[in-house]
Parts: structure tokens; sequence; C-alpha cells
């Protein structure tokens, strides 16, 4: 867990690996840092959280879909809250620049 970083800070991005930083997590919440460069979720799996997720896209876009097969675009600066097993999935995530998540998980 980091104590302070900036968000926007690149030097842990891989063009060929995603990568997810735990910010802060204590019993009841997360909050992670999320680089994406080109990923998608694995064809056929979904996402089934315990918890409730807020997510917003600091840079680039990220495509979610969910299990009805409608999708949601987000571009920088735009966010979605996806309740507890609410079925999901990541479609895309931009390359240049680099899909830059910021995600809260918590429990009710």
């Amino acid at each position: 867990m980091k104590k302070n970083a900036n968000l926007y800070d690149p030097s842990v991005a891989s063009l060929s690996e995603e990568v997810t930083e735990t910010l802060y997590a204590d019993e009841w919440v997360r909050i992670e840092r999320i680089i994406s460069t080109g990923q998608a979720s694995p064809e056929g799996f979904w996402y089934d959280q315990k918890e409730n997720e807020w997510v917003c896209v600091l840079e680039g876009q990220g495509v979610i879909q969910w299990e009805d097969g409608s999708t949601k675009v987000l571009d920088r600066g735009e966010w979605v809250l996806i309740p507890a097993h609410v079925k999901h999935r990541v479609l895309s995530t931009s390359t240049a620049p680099p899909c830059l998540w910021l995600a809260f998980f918590w429990r009710r």
C-alpha cells in the first residue's frame, strides 16, 4: 500500500501487462489505481464482485460490458457505479494514452 504518490505517474506501466496498485485498504474499503495498456477481460470472463465499485477513468478510455451485452464507454473524467454482484467485464482499454483508472471498492 502506497503512503503517497502521483496518480499520473506512469513509471510502473508496462506495454504487456496491466498494473494494479492498492493505494489504500482496510476492512471496509479498498482504493486502487489501475493502468491498462490495451488489456481486456478474457473472453467469457465476468467480474462478480462482493463489493460495490465506483470507478473513474482519469486518462484514456475504457469500455465496460454488462452481462446483458450493453456497454458503457468511459472517457477521461467519466465514472460509473457498479453495485455488488452486477456481472461486468472490461471490453477494451486504450493504449495511447494508457487507460488510467481510479477505483473505490466497499461493502455495505
